[in-house]
């Protein structure tokens, strides 16, 4: 054996070496590496585990979109309107006013940059008349494009304990884009962009970091950590990698350099054609009234860790790396499991752990395509919506109430705050952001002419 190859052997194994490592040290991760010439899995780490695909999310929004825009269904002028449930949407967000509204083109932009939550939701209902709609519409095309574990119930990617993916998944997602709209991918190489007065800059901080990286997306929210999806060209050979589950930014962002720079010189020089299903348009209307997809209720594969509550734990599993080529991403065999994981109850310490880490997130990474209902108290005048047994309770019945208060909450924010009481552990739920008692009880006042329970108290 040459020199050559037997340092590309001992690279291999190296980092097989430690992709085990990362995967048992934390059981969130999965990845997956693909010869965006040819569909060979170069590597992979629990590709069709299920996993939160996070702002992930954000990239089926933005395929609809590009294929709205190649369509001449809209144009990047049109006008999207932010409804009061959009403008209502936690950070990361721009920050539209309910009646407000932006271009096309500019709501893209704010996807592929600051991964707006309310852009994402006014696109969506723009594209599907709907949140719930617009789900539909994401899933059939999911289904379409052969991402047979996804399943998709907003527009944004914030928390739905239904919605879930697989790091194989976002590969095709990500080939796709790349192959289907080439004349709208170069949206994704944007480092920064001003959007209604505002400069957003590109929280993908691969761009420019690692030679021949065009995009594509980052996503977090705590339940699935740190996600990425990255597209590579070199010369002739093209990698699509995904690493989701990352404790943290810099953690994920070294972990995609790393499967960079030891797969892409096995990539093809080849072009072998396209991956993936051409193109089929889903209309909206025949989805939205004919019901054409219906989403799973029950004995879907959902992750072992609900949106909602950061606490447990993913199972792992080992690492695999394929030595066969697989001739099309589409047609990748993907095991479904047959019932959804239990969720375990979380202790107070761990609750307090799980709003430290949240924290450190928040402020230490800059990544900020997370809900903001931290587990964090806040000071000053708040309003208490329900005590509950759990933080997942919490969290759910907090976006219950944002959502059907509307406007009344849009500037509060969400937050949890953990006590015991008799050896038994319960979170309350509360919104924070209340300039004085004034403001906090009016608030309160109109939620209670909404039949939603609640009173003001100083922190």
């Amino acid at each position: 054996m040459g020199r050559k190859p037997l340092l590309s052997l001992l690279a291999a194994v190296a980092l097989a070496v430690s992709a085990v490592g990362t995967a048992a040290a934390n059981p969130k991760y999965s990845g997956i590496v693909i010869d965006a010439n040819t569909g060979k899995v170069l590597y992979a780490s629990d590709a069709d585990a299920a996993r939160f695909p996070a702002s992930l999310t954000k990239m089926m929004t933005l395929y609809l979109t590009f294929e709205a825009l190649a369509n001449g269904r809209i144009n990047k002028n049109s006008r999207v309107v932010f409804s009061a449930h959009a403008a209502s949407e936690p950070p990361s967000k721009i920050g539209i006013h309910a009646g407000g509204s932006i271009s096309v083109e500019d709501a893209v932009y704010s996807l592929v940059t600051r991964s707006a939550n309310d852009a994402a939701t006014a696109l969506g209902e723009f594209l599907g008349g709907s949140e719930a709609g617009f789900a539909k519409m994401m899933t059939a095309k999911a289904r379409a494009l052969g991402m047979r574990n996804t399943v998709f119930r907003n527009a944004n990617g914030l928390p739905d304990p239904a919605q879930h993916t697989s790091a194989r998944d976002m590969a095709t997602l990500g080939i796709a884009l790349r192959e289907h709209f080439p004349q709208y991918y170069g949206y994704f190489s944007t480092r920064s962009v001003v959007v209604a007065g505002k400069r957003l800059g590109n929280h993908n901080r691969m761009l420019g970091r690692v030679k021949g990286v065009d995009g594509i997306k980052t996503g977090y929210i705590r339940a699935a950590g740190f996600n990425l999806v990255t597209s590579v060209r070199d010369g002739n050979r093209s990698l699509v990698a995904v690493v989701m589950g990352g404790k943290t930014a810099r953690s994920r962002d070294d972990q995609m350099a790393e499967l960079i720079r030891t797969y892409l010189p096995r990539a093809s020089t080849r072009d072998g054609g396209p991956l993936v299903a051409s193109r089929r348009t889903i209309a909206p209307t025949a989805v939205v009234t004919a019901n054409a997809i219906e989403l799973p209720t029950a004995n879907v594969p959902t992750p072992d860790d609900r949106p909602t509550d950061s606490i447990v734990a993913f199972s792992g599993k080992t690492v695999s790396q394929p030595a066969a080529p697989v001739a099309r991403v589409a047609a990748l065999p993907v095991p479904v499991p047959t019932a959804r994981p239990k969720v375990g109850v979380a202790s107070a310490p761990q609750v307090a752990a799980a709003a430290q880490a949240a924290i450190a997130v928040e402020e230490g990474e800059g990544d900020i395509d997370l809900e903001e209902t931290a587990s964090t108290a806040m000071s000053g005048w708040v309003i208490q919506v329900a005590s509950v047994g759990s933080e997942a309770e919490a969290q759910a019945l907090l976006a219950r109430v944002r959502r059907d208060a509307g406007p009344l909450l849009s500037g509060a924010k969400p937050f949890t705050e953990p006590f015991q009481k008799g050896g038994t552990l319960y979170v309350r739920a509360r919104y924070g952001g209340f300039a004085s008692k004034t403001e906090a009880w009016n608030a309160c006042g109109a939620l209670k002419k909404r039949d939603i329970s609640c009173y003001a108290v100083q922190q």
